[in-house]
């Protein structure tokens, strides 16, 4: 354990995890690299994600693992990358100038894929790069599974956070033992459970990929998604169109035994957008309902200005833009 990591503390309320919306000091990402999750499409998809970067660059530093020689087996980093928090002080006011990063074990979406020991490592090196203080955890938890209004309000799933590659009932956990921990790492008051089990989806259902807060108490799903458990804790629901249905082709991935390929369903979704100073960066798909989605988030964000990106290849690795970053919170007063 190096000089700027220690293990979790769990006073309540020590740390606070804001909004996307709020100033963001970077936006980390991993360049598409791995051919085996991009079979055929390597190419384009990291021509996607250039493009995309560039965009970003316009409103944020982004911040690539590639610039640092940071080593990684693939490039999901909104999953093995840390969470920044702000410390929160006994004033119940954020701390300035203070920058924390929970890094959480990662193990490939519940071990369905061979072992990733460099993603598991990444994201202490990159909360490191930040200049952040570490906060280490043994328990499995992908960022993917969490948003969050920065104001007390968190959004995850009970088919991701109680699954059993996740979550531990044999140990003694309990629900309440895991919204405990998110309370005490993140700062939240109540904790909002949905279900969410989209076509193409192997992550066992990521909130981020279902239902995202784009303002304080307002919230975006897909359709898919039952409005239900928004409605009852009181938060006002903003309904994305569904994109066109799109599959790809695979080949049998050897490192899934017994995995033959063929044509598989893609997760899309228009929630997988990314928010950065003023700019909600939209993964499309050349559908028509891209300009209609683009017109939703457009009403339901004032004062933030929807950049549509093109996805179709990046969307062939399971994931689009929200999977692909994670933010990093600004500290300066």
């Amino acid at each position: 354990m190096t000089a700027n990591e220690h293990k979790p503390r769990f006073e309540r309320h020590s740390y606070r995890w804001p909004a996307e919306w709020e100033p963001l000091e970077a936006v980390w990402v991993v360049p598409p690299h791995n051919p085996e999750t991009w079979p055929g499409c390597l190419e384009a998809a990291a021509a996607q994600h250039a493009a995309w970067c560039d965009a970003m660059a316009q409103v944020v530093p982004v911040r690539s693992t590639a610039e640092l020689d940071i080593a990684t087996d693939d490039s999901w980093v909104r999953d093995f990358g840390p969470l920044f928090v702000r410390a929160v002080g006994p004033d119940g006011r954020d701390v300035p100038g203070e920058l924390v990063a929970h890094d959480f074990r990662f193990n490939g979406w519940g071990d369905k894929y061979e072992p990733r020991p460099h993603d598991d490592d990444a994201g202490a090196a990159i909360a490191r790069a930040a200049g952040a203080q570490v906060v280490r955890h043994e328990h499995v938890l992908e960022g993917g599974a969490l948003d969050t209004d920065g104001a007390g309000t968190l959004l995850t799933t009970t088919n991701c956070l109680l699954n059993p590659s996740r979550f531990a009932p044999g140990r003694g956990e309990t629900p309440a033992a895991v919204e405990e921990r998110l309370q005490a790492a993140l700062g939240v008051d109540r904790v909002v459970w949905l279900l969410a089990d989209l076509p193409g989806d192997d992550t066992d259902g990521h909130v981020d990929n279902a239902a995202r807060f784009v303002a304080p108490g307002v919230v975006a799903i897909h359709p898919a998604i039952d409005p239900g458990p928004l409605h009852a804790a009181g938060l006002e629901v903003v309904t994305l169109p569904a994109p066109a249905a799109l599959s790809y082709d695979y080949p049998p991935d050897p490192t899934v035994p017994g995995d033959r390929g063929g044509v598989r369903p893609l997760p899309t979704s228009y929630a997988n957008f990314v928010i950065a100073n003023g700019r909600v960066f939209v993964p499309t798909f050349g559908t028509p309902s891209d300009e209609r989605a683009l017109r939703v988030l457009d009403d339901a964000m004032p004062g933030h200005t929807p950049v549509p990106i093109r996805a179709e290849h990046l969307i062939v690795g399971l994931g689009a833009l929200h999977c692909l970053s994670m933010q990093q919170c600004a500290v300066d007063p």
